[in-house]
């Protein structure tokens, strides 16, 4: 469980392919206090340590996770927002975030608007998720505030301080981001089209 709170950022140091899965090398200055079988977030997607050594540690992504994430994506040298799962006694400031991603979305528009950006996604409405105004979602596992949703696409505002601490100051119009719709949303609309 985690709650979309940013707490460092990682550098992908290795990428390494065995047969489906996807061998993940990251660089970060929180390397130290992981242990082998945590589960850490990576642009929002939950992926456990599997080795550690010296700055560095390792997390597999299987074919699930490549094929419905922008994981597969990633490059050497490239951000991820990384958080550790949160502690039961620990304040939740984001909200409650699986690290099960949805789907993705594109990034179709950023708009500076006097020291903040409002960055718009538009993802593949199949999968039925959807957003309501002022409701949660996490993207690239950040937890944010809906703005201006709707059917196919929404709206974030960026202040400041998540541009600089996050890696919404590399996304670019085009790219592909990770998306987890708020699940008492997902629990509520499961709950209504199983009544109709």
């Amino acid at each position: 469980m985690f709650t979309g709170i940013i707490e460092n950022l990682g550098t992908v140091n290795k990428l390494e392919k065995d047969g489906s899965n996807l061998h993940i090398t990251i660089q970060s200055s929180i390397t130290n206090e992981l242990k082998i079988d945590q589960s850490v977030a990576h642009n929002g997607v939950c992926l456990t340590v599997v080795n550690i050594e010296n700055d560095l540690y390792t997390v597999t992504a299987i074919q699930e996770t490549l094929d419905k994430t922008n994981i597969y994506d990633l490059k050497e040298n490239e951000l991820v927002n990384l958080e550790r799962g949160m502690k039961l006694n620990d304040r939740l400031d984001g909200h409650i975030v699986q690290g099960h991603v949805d789907q993705t979305a594109n990034c179709i528009s950023i708009v500076e608007e006097n020291g903040s950006w409002i960055f718009t996604f538009k993802y593949d409405t199949a999968l039925n998720n959807i957003t309501i105004e002022k409701g949660s979602i996490t993207v690239n596992g950040v937890s944010l505030t809906v703005v201006n949703s709707e059917i196919n696409k929404f709206s974030v505002a960026i202040i400041p301080y998540t541009y600089n601490n996050t890696t919404f100051k590399s996304i670019k119009v085009g790219d592909k981001v990770n998306l987890e719709f708020d699940v008492i949303g997902k629990y509520v609309k499961r709950l209504n089209d199983l009544r109709i």
